[in-house]
């Protein structure tokens, strides 16, 4: 006798859903890539092509439903063409929308019944997709710049990974919260290759305000797990950062984030940030379309947490 749903049959039966950070992808087994018993959370994680789609598929599916409906009974349409499914839809698309031009309209109880309750499910629909369409345009984003590559260079006669990241919103952000961690390819104790996640410990983690520019830090002393990470190195230990951010947007009173995340092959060893931020008398500014721009490490960096005037209280 088969034992159906043995553990080797199921694993092979089973699809992975995979979810993607930025350039770096995971797959999960035993969990379904969508979920209908959650649909909020299925609409709102749609990108937006997706999502406008959809919408576009389910008004397609009702409507042909009820088109159906109607021309599977002869006669039920006045002044509908006979045997004309062109004729039963545009009835159809009329009565979802309940806008009914009285040219056609039902002739029998049958095609009564069927009226009234696509309108009824015409207004559940409009409900429905209103209030999710104004949760996607309701949902506040970071609006995060990030620079492309992360580097490393000498700061204060140490090497330091740095990453960039501005604010690209009009308005300051408060109360920025910033994590950076790292997956690293390792041997284990029975030397048998693990990915581990680390913590990477920041010379600064917490902003008060958050008007402008922050240089993210990380020493590569000896208590970072990437001390003597170079370039080969980093590839061969597959190599991917993920630094996640948080701040209040007082415009929008609430909690705003973002994450991103770095393959091996985005690091740039020996290179540093080019300068963005400069005084024009009183004002400070500074130039978001250059915040990944880079140049060789030619000596001690003076970049800090508080430097270039990016975070400086004035």
């Amino acid at each position: 006798m088969q034992n159906l749903g043995s553990p080797p049959e199921r694993t092979i039966r089973e699809k992975a859903t995979r979810v993607r950070l930025g350039s770096y992808e995971f797959k999960k087994k035993g969990v379904p890539r969508f979920d209908f018993r959650d649909p909020y959370h299925f609409a709102v994680a749609l990108s937006w092509p997706q999502f406008l789609w959809a919408l576009l598929a389910l008004y397609l599916a009702v409507n042909l439903l009820f088109a159906a409906l109607f021309w599977l009974a002869p006669g039920s349409v006045a002044n509908a063409q006979p045997n004309s499914f062109a004729d039963a839809l545009f009835f159809s698309i009329e009565t979802l929308g309940t806008v009914g031009y009285g040219e056609m309209y039902p002739a029998t109880a049958y095609a009564r019944v069927v009226a009234a309750a696509e309108i009824l499910s015409g207004l559940a629909v409009t409900a429905i997709l209103t209030g999710l369409t104004f949760v996607r345009f309701s949902r506040p984003r970071a609006r995060l710049v990030f620079a492309p590559h992360p580097v490393v260079a000498m700061h204060l006669a140490k090497p330091t990974l740095m990453l960039r990241v501005g604010n690209g919103r009009t308005s300051i952000l408060m109360d920025a919260t910033a994590k950076l961690n790292v997956l690293l390819t390792e041997e284990n104790a029975m030397g048998k290759p693990i990915r581990r996640a680390r913590e990477l410990r920041l010379e600064r983690a917490h902003l008060p305000l958050f008007p402008l520019t922050w240089t993210l830090m990380h020493v590569l002393d000896e208590r970072s797990p990437l001390r003597g990470y170079d370039t080969a190195r980093a590839i061969e230990a597959q190599m991917h950062i993920f630094v996640t951010l948080e701040a209040r947007d007082p415009t929008l009173s609430t909690m705003v984030h973002d994450i991103r995340s770095y393959g091996p092959q985005d690091f740039r060893f020996g290179m540093r940030y080019a300068n963005v931020i400069a005084v024009e008398g009183s004002t400070v500014a500074a130039d978001l379309g250059r915040i990944g721009e880079i140049e060789p490490d030619v000596g001690d960096s003076q970049e800090s947490g508080w430097s270039e005037h990016e975070e400086k209280p004035q």
